[in-house]
């Protein structure tokens, strides 16, 4: 019954609206048919996601990057990091009982400091000693966002399936915050809209407080006031909705086209593999948005290989909790754009896609043993269509 309603809710929407050719540009360009107006605040907002910050502008004390794109670079802005991994910290006390140790500075192990900073003998924040996981994250590449944001809540929870009613080992579920909004951004599903996400990376990457993210601190603790003599907020309301603007009308990466009709071939041979072991019960490979008054977000096929839901991935993949993820679960994380990146997984351990494949675990095991049965020609198939999204 959960599949037919998908089925139906798919069928209903494509009747309604726009085509069904998933929307796709080049990496760190706008999403098309936007109107000038927001174009001009895309454009303005990209300015200031590459705009470096200094102290006097509100830098710090304690950062890990004096700008956006010192993270968000490759292959474009907007895009995912080099090497760099943020470090965050939590206490796991069971289901339902997850600490971010926010007191004692866990959301966010800064590297950096100002030099009044160090003048006061701080340099880098250390992990709590409360910590029961330590996790290690890549900056996400930000393409298509806002696409995602305007995917009906519906679709996202008609994919639900928390006791596995359906017996494929499949059980994800939606995250929701605090406030029990659905939450369909970061990689444990921490942020229902891309402003709190742009607002929260803000402060705890930069530095910045923002009206709605004011607190600065040093391991939890209050910095001291001659550390950053800023006004808050540091950032107004019009950077905040620029920078969200940027992010929200950044175009998803359009996948690679084959350089043959052989190639051609191959990709295929790949795509039908990927969906038959079983990957595409959680990368899903196209949502559709609903209506919307901005035609560029209007009723659009989105091809993100990912449903937004959570999934127990196993103690092999486990890092911290969030509020409505235990440390072995984890977002299912969007593909597209794959052809761009150097590192795999949500820290970047495996530098080879075939080890990051192997490395799932928990609700994935089945599709990730059904893979290393598969002939290696075949799983190198299967790779090149992954590395041609």
């Amino acid at each position: 019954m959960r599949i037919v309603a998908i089925f139906l809710l798919s069928a209903i929407a494509g009747a309604c609206g726009a085509g069904s050719t998933p929307v796709g540009g080049e990496p760190g360009t706008p999403l098309p048919d936007l109107p000038d107006t927001l174009l001009a605040k895309f454009f303005a907002g990209r300015a200031l996601f590459d705009k470096v910050y200094t102290p006097e502008e509100g830098l710090g004390p304690m950062f890990n990057e004096n700008q956006c794109s010192a993270c968000h670079t490759s292959p474009a802005s907007g895009g995912t990091g080099g090497f760099e991994r943020v470090v965050k910290a939590t206490r796991f006390g069971g289901p339902g009982d997850c600490d971010p140790l926010a007191d004692f500075g866990g959301e966010n192990i800064r590297t950096q400091a100002t030099p009044r900073m160090k003048a006061l003998g701080f340099e880098r924040e250390s992990v709590p000693a409360a910590a029961t996981e330590v996790g290690h994250f890549l900056a996400p590449p930000l393409f298509g966002l806002g696409l995602v944001e305007a995917i009906p809540e519906e679709e996202i929870v008609l994919r639900e399936d928390p006791d596995d009613r359906d017996g494929d080992g499949i059980s994800g579920r939606a995250a929701r915050t605090r406030d029990g909004r659905l939450a369909r951004f970061g990689r444990k599903g921490e942020f229902a809209t891309l402003r709190e996400f742009v607002e929260t990376a803000l402060r705890l990457e930069m530095g910045l407080t923002t009206r709605a993210e004011d607190v600065e601190t040093f391991n939890g603790r209050p910095v001291p006031r001659t550390a950053d003599p800023t006004p808050e907020p540091e950032v107004d309301s019009v950077t905040v909705d620029l920078l969200a603007a940027f992010v929200r009308f950044l175009a998803p990466a359009a996948p690679l086209p084959p350089r043959s009709g052989p190639h051609r071939d191959t990709l295929e041979a790949g795509r039908r593999l990927f969906e038959s072991i079983g990957c595409t019960s959680c990368h899903v490979p196209t949502m559709r948005t609903g209506r919307s008054p901005i035609p560029a977000l209007d009723r659009k096929t989105v091809a993100l290989y990912s449903d937004l839901l959570l999934h127990d991935m196993g103690p092999g993949l486990a890092s911290v909790c969030a509020f409505d993820a235990s440390p072995t679960e984890l977002r299912t994380p969007i593909l597209a754009g794959l052809s761009s990146r150097s590192f795999y997984l949500h820290d970047g351990r495996a530098i080879d896609l075939r080890d990051a494949i192997l490395a799932h675990g928990g609700e994935a095991q089945r599709a990730r043993d059904a893979f290393a049965r598969l002939p290696w020609l075949r799983q190198e198939y299967l790779i090149r269509f992954l590395k041609s999204l």
